[in-house]
């Protein structure tokens, strides 16, 4: 697909990589409906992005917010024939500790938004794509989820995030398998360390060692170089049902 063909949905919009990814779609040609909580940081975005983009306030987890924010894009571009999910929440909490058990609470709300409400975006926007005719090779759409390479190489105190980003992985096959005969593909990208909000905040000499511990390049990955993927994968047709490590070859230390 063309990205000049591209109408997309990109959750996690107001910053880090679901901006990035914004920025570069819009850049090439795309058009754009930008979905956050974060519905200050969403103006900011659209407004430099121009009149190809868009956004709305959108909780993952509900089905009323993503169906609203899937109408805004049918009504200002089309039907969304492109999704890419970049949501999410972490917690830093061991299964055991001094102050006794994992809250389930927590747990559970990590799951909630990271894996259900993935899960909740892409299963809605693909029955969006389902009606609509199919170009020449047949192709509707495609989904693009994010995961981590905490699914494979989960930290200490990272039991509930990598729960949620293993069940991302797990369900990538199955969903493309699914989707096969409407003509729509899925991969999801498991990226490693990036300079986003939350590490570009942290002090330069602990943004230093976490890029040392990345084999090559060593150092933080730029959130542009996510959205590389992100267009190489829309553009690429025989890529489905693949789950993609971009992390320098790193393998995170327990």
């Amino acid at each position: 697909m063309s990205l000049k063909n591209c109408i997309a949905l990109v959750s996690g919009a107001a910053s880090g990589l679901g901006r990035a990814t914004a920025e570069r779609l819009v850049r090439h040609g795309a058009r754009v409906v930008c979905a956050d909580l974060n519905v200050d940081a969403l103006d900011k975005v659209v407004k430099s992005l121009g009149p190809t983009a868009m956004f709305h306030k959108v909780d993952v987890t509900s089905a009323e917010d993503v169906g609203a924010a899937l109408d805004l894009a049918e009504s200002s571009f089309g039907t969304v024939n492109t999704v890419v999910s970049c949501a999410g929440i972490a917690v830093a909490t061991r299964t055991l500790s001094k102050k006794g058990p994992h809250s389930l609470e927590d747990f559970s709300k990590v799951l909630h938004v990271n894996t259900l409400g993935t899960f909740n975006v892409l299963r809605l926007a693909a029955e969006r794509m389902s009606n609509t005719t199919p170009d020449a090779g047949g192709q509707r759409g495609v989904i693009i989820n994010t995961a981590s390479v905490a699914a494979y190489d989960g930290q200490i105190g990272q039991v509930a995030y990598a729960a949620s980003k293993a069940a991302i992985v797990g369900m990538t096959l199955p969903i493309a398998r699914d989707l096969s005969k409407q003509g729509i593909r899925i991969c999801t990208i498991a990226p490693g360390l990036f300079k986003t909000p939350l590490l570009a905040g942290l002090p330069e000499k602990v943004q230093n060692e976490l890029a040392a511990t990345v084999p090559n390049p060593s150092r933080l990955g730029d959130p542009d170089e996510f959205a590389h993927l992100v267009q190489t994968i829309i553009e690429n047709q025989m890529l489905n049902g693949e789950t993609i490590r971009l992390d320098g070859a790193l393998r995170m230390a327990p």
